[in-house]
């Protein structure tokens, strides 16, 4: 029997409507609903006055375009999902740190971030509140995976690279330069940006959200606001959401554009490398047209956006774009008639459409593997309900396919962009936000560049926000990316990265 409250994208669900199932029943409700075809979008744990933790689970049905929310309470813990839904895997290790809940019978179940848990005196590996905790060296409590064997070895990198890039620590077990299995641990990010959100909205709030991953500022400050103005009744106009989703597309122009010259110089071929690394460069230079910030800060905000576009910008805007479509098409062009370069993109890295469906991957990447979903379709809100954009599937799974999906994501946003400025609706840019609806939670989705973008917000009793949950793309993907690297030489890394080019500060919130 369905116990799950049913519900929409961007709709308000009062916090008294969710059921609140025994954990056995939580457990056998959420596989239910993943064999019924929904996807764990968010699985996260708020703190009750009682010393409980009441867990979150929130799925997603691509096919219907629908929601469905359950929960449960716990203390100190409950039988792991993870065993029979590997899904919940990353999940699960988030919530054990985050509040020392152990989900019993998880198959690796260690720190993602290596901090202290937010409930004192609670902890999933027993350590005390005052004890260090950073994993300078393996440990029995959270160990690295290793395979046995005379013969193999283990090479270890990071989390200081040698280039200007983010930290993240990355193992590898490997026989000769066969890799059987790379870990990833990262954590250096954590900036608490999710605890520093309740309370709000405030001053704060926005600049908080506009930094939960620098290179995806549009997309989740539009998570944010859809969120909020959800749970304030206002709806922006036609015109705002025209703007924000001009916005959006342009950041997933610039960073896609990106993607394709790094891969292109991660095996030498220089031609699309200097190319894209220019153009990317310009269409981050139209996103400061707009708002005069090249990643957007400032430009989306609740109620609508920022800044409006006159007609002299429009003009110019337009003309930029269809330039450097042309010029995009000409250097990716040069790269998909290179046969050294297909050599290298093909069959490296693959993910199977199984294994991507398994772990629910998002994005790009999903899309490579022949999993057709995206929120722009799936989940409409604003201009979207209106506007589509054609889908960009492959099969492959591999390195190949991940550049095509971007390769076909760049040409048609360029397309709704020059549609969208053509034909630009009159109407005001903000509107004014009231006061949150109190003890509510509303799930907030936005297809970012790197994938499914989810902002959880639940309201308290007093209209501020009570809890926050962030779900970056990147979170559902990296267990994709080491599964990528599984039968690769180890030489193969960088590429299988960039074609992945997940966030670490978006993972580490």
């Amino acid at each position: 029997m369905d116990q799950a409250t049913r519900f929409h994208h961007a709709e308000p669900v009062a916090l008294a409507d969710i059921p609140a199932l025994n954990p056995g029943a939580f457990r056998g409700q959420v596989l239910d609903l993943v064999r019924e075809g929904g996807r764990i979008t968010a699985l996260f744990g708020r703190p009750q006055a009682d010393q409980q933790v009441r867990l979150f689970a929130v799925l997603a049905f691509d096919q219907t375009g629908t929601l469905a929310v359950l929960t449960t309470d716990v203390t100190d813990g409950y039988e792991a999902l993870t065993s029979d839904c590997p899904q919940a895997h990353w999940f699960e290790r988030e919530i054990a740190e985050q509040w020392g809940i152990v989900p019993r019978g998880h198959p690796w179940l260690k720190p993602i971030r290596f901090h202290h848990s937010y409930r004192p005196g609670h902890d999933a590996w027993g350590r005390r509140d005052d004890e260090s905790i950073l994993p300078s060296t393996p440990s029995d409590r959270y160990p690295f995976f290793r395979v046995a064997g005379d013969e193999i070895h283990e090479v270890a990198v990071g989390p200081v690279h040698a280039g200007v890039i983010e930290p993240g620590h990355f193992r590898f077990q490997c026989h000769g330069e066969h890799v059987f299995h790379l870990e990833i641990s990262l954590g250096y990010q954590h900036r608490g940006i999710e605890r520093n959100l309740i309370g709000g909205p405030d001053k704060r709030t926005l600049p908080l959200v506009e930094q939960i991953a620098g290179d995806t500022s549009i997309g989740h400050t539009t998570a944010y606001c859809q969120a909020i103005e959800t749970l304030a009744g206002c709806e922006p106009s036609l015109r705002a959401h025209a703007i924000r989703g001009i916005a959006l597309e342009l950041e997933r122009l610039a960073n896609h554009v990106g993607d394709l010259g790094a891969l292109a110089n991660d095996v030498g071929f220089l031609p699309t490398s200097s190319y894209c690394g220019r153009l990317r460069g310009d269409f981050l230079n139209a996103t400061a047209l707009i708002c005069g910030n090249r990643f957007g800060r400032g430009l989306v905000k609740p109620g609508g956006a920022g800044f409006d576009l006159d007609p002299a910008r429009i003009d110019t805007l337009s003309h930029s774009i269809k330039t450097s479509q042309h010029e995009v098409e000409g250097a990716v062009d040069l790269l998909w008639r290179s046969l050294s370069v297909q050599s290298r993109f093909e069959d490296m890295g693959i993910v199977t459409r199984d294994v991507a469906e398994a772990l629910g991957l998002v994005g790009p990447v999903a899309r490579a593997s022949g999993i057709n979903c995206d929120v722009r379709r799936d989940f409409p809100r604003g201009i979207y309900c209106f506007d589509y954009i054609p889908d960009s599937t492959g099969s492959r799974g591999d390195v190949q396919a991940r550049a095509l999906v971007r390769t076909l994501e760049i040409r048609r946003s360029c397309e709704f962009l020059i549609q969208q400025l053509a034909h630009l609706v009159d109407g005001p840019i903000r509107r004014p936000i009231g006061s949150l609806a109190p003890d509510r939670l509303v799930v907030s989705l936005v297809e970012g560049w790197r994938g499914e973008i989810c902002h959880v917000v639940l309201s308290d009793g007093q209209g501020r926000i009570g809890h926050y949950k962030i779900v970056d793309p990147s979170f559902h993907n990296w267990i994709g990316m080491s599964m990528a690297l599984r039968n690769q030489q180890i030489s193969d890394f960088p590429l299988c990265n960039k074609s992945f080019n997940l966030s670490y500060c978006g993972h580490d919130l």
